[in-house]
């Protein structure tokens, strides 16, 4: 299956699974694929980096510029620039799944990637509330990325 367009979505909460996410997306994609990876705010996280970065806001400034300055952006574009893939930064601004989903659609991705946090003993059935809302809304199949815990990966070294 051609995976012409993937949405690689990342945001906060991710700082722990940035190269997992960046894997994944990297071993999906053929030379003539495209990633976009996309930064969603919310509207105090956006303010509150309006104000970090010292933007006027009555600039032109875009959420697709904002989010080319994230650093957990610039880490991941470091690792696809890296593995020599195509790829995009773009930006939203509003509910996570909701903008998440929208992009997919209007790009006309054929896989969107997303990280989720882990769970409890108990609701380890169950994905953070954006992974989930996006699984279930997407119109294409959604990969779901969640952090290697440290531990698991010492003793991976090891074997």
């Amino acid at each position: 299956m051609s995976m012409d367009t993937v949405l690689l979505a990342v945001g906060s909460g991710d700082e722990n699974r940035l190269e997992e996410l960046a894997e994944t997306a990297t071993s999906v994609v053929g030379p003539n694929s495209n990633i976009v990876l996309l930064y969603v705010f919310d509207r105090e996280q956006y303010s509150a980096i309006e104000t970090q970065l010292n933007i006027d806001p009555d600039s032109e400034v875009t959420p697709d510029d904002v989010s080319q300055r994230s650093w957990m952006v610039s880490d991941v574009a470091k690792q696809l620039k890296h593995a020599g893939v195509n790829y995009e930064v773009q930006g939203a601004l509003g509910k996570t799944a909701e903008r998440i989903v929208k992009k997919a659609d209007t790009i006309d991705a054929d896989l969107i990637i997303v990280g989720g946090r882990t769970r409890s003993a108990t609701g380890k059935a169950l994905f953070g509330s954006t992974a989930q809302r996006v699984l279930l809304e997407a119109a294409c199949p959604v990969t779901f990325v969640k952090a290697q815990p440290e531990k698991r990966l010492e003793s991976a070294g090891r074997a």
